[in-house]
């Protein structure tokens, strides 16, 4: 408490600053609380309590990991030396930072192999010089992450506000995250059909041997279908969003987690747990409306990293269409796609055992082009499925993110997109209201 008081204490030019601040971390703890008691109390049959007997050592602790990163975001909008700069000056501080997570990021895989030298007495000067070097960039970036972040929050605010998404140039609730190590999932679903019924944040330095034997353990105990699988971001409040040197990543994913934290104060975010469709409605919209606000981050504030429109397809030559001798490109997500409905298929008729088995084949057929993919199963689908921003992929025929592209088609501006989704509780309802709009 004494640091949440000191925080609060200061010159009083930050009065302004502090009560702004102050309001997002009540709204931090309000989020929390609905977290917290929406998850108390599970009879001992809930599905997730039943897998949680055996993850309960090895979760994630959120509680503490929210406390502490609203007291960092509070500290860092009581300076707001992002205030000062203009946006030249603040894009081009934020692209020093990705430049330092980049030399980060390569110094640490050096580290990996050298560790993994079978004569480590023979590279000991390198690895004590590559640990050094690793040691200074932690430093430098620890020095900066917090006015990057800031900055690049500011920008997605912005970019909001553009949109339609903010009262009064505020968005609700204002735009929060903190770039962190994220935890691991563990994503459990029925064998008999597609449906994620568990999906438990682990400890971030779970390594791969504790992800089988965790795996192994609940498939065999409850026999379900499990995978541990890695996230990009978490719709905490600060929202959890992995460091990357990519921007145009980064401003997706925290684009993509604020469109949750904003949901969360309407119907259909507070419903995401329901079933397997919310969830779906929930990630198809927050992917749909996260690409598209990332892009104009990167349009307005990093112009020079606008990807490049893809290359025309080849013309017809005069004397008729170009000769094809080689063979088609692996195409993922129309693989994927078959896949998925193929499994379906199989599920809905009950031969489970042949479903798994022509998931494992597909696993194969995918690591031989290049997708070195561990495991192919209904836990794979379940989660990967529920972004439905694209015709193909891993949600097969599933008709709720056909609908929500269609609302999205349909919609006059992001915003009109977003502001009615939030108030979609289940694909019946959405359905009757694109029937109303023929």
């Amino acid at each position: 408490m004494r640091l949440i008081k000191a925080l609060f204490d200061g010159p009083p030019g930050s009065q302004y600053h502090r009560r702004m601040f102050w309001r997002s971390f009540q709204l931090t703890l309000a989020l929390l609380s609905l977290l917290v008691l929406g998850n108390e109390s599970h009879p001992l049959i809930d599905p997730v309590e039943r897998v949680r007997a055996h993850t309960r050592a090895l979760e994630f602790d959120f509680v503490t990991w929210t406390l502490d990163a609203a007291a960092t975001k509070l500290t860092q909008g009581a300076v707001k030396a992002d205030a000062y700069m203009d946006d030249t000056a603040s894009s081009r501080f934020v692209l020093d930072y990705m430049d330092i997570v980049w030399k980060i990021q390569t110094a640490e895989s050096e580290l990996s192999l050298l560790h993994a030298n079978p004569d480590p007495a023979s590279i000991s000067a390198q690895l004590e010089e590559t640990k050094d070097k690793l040691a200074d960039l932690y430093a430098q970036r620890d020095k900066i992450a917090p006015l990057a972040e800031n900055i690049l929050q500011r920008q997605i605010a912005a970019v909001a506000n553009d949109l339609g998404l903010a009262f009064g140039g505020q968005p609700i609730p204002p735009v929060l995250f903190h770039s962190t190590p994220l935890p691991w999932a563990l994503i459990v679903s029925r064998r008999d059909a597609i449906q994620q019924d568990a999906n438990i944040s682990l400890e971030t330095d779970l390594v791969l041997e504790d992800h089988i034997t965790l795996e192994n353990e609940v498939a065999s105990a409850l026999n379900v279908s499990t995978l541990v699988v890695p996230v990009g971001g978490v719709g905490t409040y600060p929202s959890m969003v992995a460091q990357s040197s990519n921007l145009n990543w980064l401003a997706e994913v925290v684009a993509h987690e604020w469109i949750h934290n904003y949901l969360t104060l309407h119907p259909l975010g507070l419903l995401y747990n329901r079933d397997q469709e919310l969830r779906t409605l929930n990630e198809t919209t927050a992917n749909l409306a996260g690409k598209e606000m990332g892009a104009a981050v990167i349009e307005r504030f990093y112009p020079q990293l606008v990807p490049a429109p893809p290359a025309p397809p080849p013309e017809a030559l005069e004397s008729g269409p170009l000769p094809q001798n080689d063979p088609p490109a692996f195409d993922f997500r129309a693989e994927m796609h078959a896949t998925r409905v193929r499994v379906d298929e199989l599920l809905v008729n009950g031969r489970i055992n042949q479903a798994e088995a022509f998931m494992e084949a597909r696993r194969v057929v995918f690591w031989d082009h290049g997708y070195p993919i561990r495991k192919l199963n209904q836990a794979y689908f379940a989660f990967y499925g529920s972004y439905a921003d694209s015709p193909t992929g891993p949600a097969g025929e599933d008709p709720v993110g056909a609908a929500v592209r269609e609302l999205r088609a349909r919609s006059q501006s992001l915003a009109d997109f977003v502001q009615r989704m939030a108030f979609i509780t289940g694909l019946d309802q959405l359905q009757t209201y694109l029937a109303s709009l023929d």
